[in-house]
């Protein structure tokens, strides 16, 4: 299938992908089992499309586009990060095709970009400063990074970042914002001090709530009065362990599209709180009131809603630890496979704060689900890598579907979960288009 008719195909069921199994594949939908019911004829018009049979065409959930319709992107030509997807260009932003995550440790070049702002110029890494203060601090102190070098105890540890929009191409109706597929996610080494020893060492007052940011990249409007974005997280988050203030990622400097040359760093939560090029850090006494905290940013409502409704701001809730997730590496989406051989099947899953219990796989569309080897995660808050492999049973057009589950019971959702008005959160299982021929 063309590029163009690949596009015009996602376009149709973003609009209603119920309308458009009707449409496309005469397809009637079950509102209570969320399968769709494929007539003779539509089965027909679905293989003549994909160019095979579909063995297991009776379990497809209702509403979903055939993974092998994946919209077709253009890979980036950003200086050090070849093969990313740009999403944006004012601001930068850039995710990775899923199969170039397949390393156990996200390699420089393969992390994603998440931008608010235009990074930084002529940075001087020599004279670059961090000031901590705010209304909680007790002894308001400027770092060098040579100071936070000498002073405190430099830590190496692998954490899991992800945007907390990551997925959002997947909702309907459809969100405002970048639109992720599955590539807003990784999880390399970051080199640097704990945030919590940095903030002891000028006095954490009792009276404190919340750690936020600021950064030296500058609005895009170029206004020098507005900050792009200055997040943050309550003490508690910003005391733990895994907190940090980097200067290095997988042992070089960090990337300037990643936060060169410091950034911040709390895995688990939304990379929006993990603040880049950062030059200011305050211990606030309330809930940080920065740019991009107040609703509708980063918040989804306090309770369900219906698709498209429109929320209060008083009835939305910060986004804190993200949902149980996985995302499958290898192979790579639509490749040809003897389907007299198995499939090994790889991939990582995480689970916000907490930790993965098991990663499951099906190949009938959810029908049926087979456990997987889950190895342990090299530290807190990294992901965990997942391997097995599958045998299809004859040949046609399977599609392979992971389902991670965390250590508190709770699944991966088959198909996009509750609809929120910047859609963030979508945690449905990730899916590859296989042809066993």
């Amino acid at each position: 299938m063309t590029s163009k008719k690949i596009v015009r195909l996602n376009k149709i069921y973003q609009q209603d992908p119920i309308a458009a199994d009707k449409l496309l594949w005469n397809r009637e939908s079950n509102a209570v089992t969320r399968r769709g019911f494929l007539k003779r004829s539509g089965l027909v018009a679905l293989s003549t499309a994909l160019g095979m049979t579909v063995p297991f065409a009776r379990f497809m959930p209702a509403g979903l586009i055939p993974a092998a319709y994946a919209a077709d992107n253009a890979p980036s030509n950003i200086e050090g990060k070849e093969g990313l997807i740009i999403l944006n260009d004012r601001p930068v932003n850039a995710e990775t095709p899923a199969h170039l995550l397949d390393d156990d440790v996200t390699p420089n070049r393969y992390m994603f970009i998440r931008n608010n702002g235009n990074p930084p110029e002529n940075i001087d890494p020599d004279n670059w400063q961090l000031e901590i203060g705010g209304e909680s601090c007790v002894t308001p102190t400027t770092f060098s990074i040579a100071d936070l070098k000498s002073r405190f105890e430099e830590v190496t540890l692998q954490l899991q970042l992800e945007c907390g929009g990551n997925g959002r191409s997947e909702f309907v109706p459809a969100a405002s914002g970048n639109q992720w597929t599955t590539g807003a996610v990784g999880c390399p080494t970051f080199t640097g001090v704990r945030l919590r020893d940095v903030l002891n060492f000028c006095g954490v007052a009792r009276d404190a709530v919340y750690v936020g940011y600021y950064g030296a990249d500058t609005h895009t409007s170029g206004d020098p009065n507005l900050d792009p974005i200055s997040r943050g997280v309550p003490v508690s988050k910003a005391m733990e362990r895994e907190s940090m203030i980097a200067w290095a990622m997988n042992g070089e400097d960090i990337p300037l599209q990643n936060g060169y040359p410091l950034r911040m760093v709390c895995a688990g939560w939304p990379g929006s709180v993990s603040g880049k090029w950062l030059n200011r850090i305050v211990i606030r006494d309330r809930v940080h009131d920065g740019e991009k905290m107040s609703p509708p940013s980063y918040t989804v409502p306090a309770e369900k809603v219906a698709p498209g409704s429109r929320v209060p701001n008083e009835e939305m809730r910060i986004i804190e630890s993200m949902p149980v997730k996985s995302l499958l590496t290898f192979p790579q989406s639509g490749i040809s496979h003897d389907y007299r051989q198995r499939l090994t099947v790889k991939g990582h899953a995480w689970a916000g704060d907490d930790q993965i219990s098991g990663v499951f796989l099906s190949i009938d569309f959810g029908a049926t689900w087979l456990p997987t080897a889950v190895g342990p995660a090299a530290n807190r808050l990294a992901w965990q890598n997942f391997q097995s492999w599958v045998q299809f049973p004859e040949p046609g057009y399977y599609e392979v579907w992971a389902r991670a589950m965390d250590n508190r019971g709770r699944s991966q959702p088959m198909v996009v979960p509750g609809w929120n008005p910047r859609g963030y959160l979508n945690n449905a299982s990730h899916r590859i288009a296989v042809q066993a021929v």
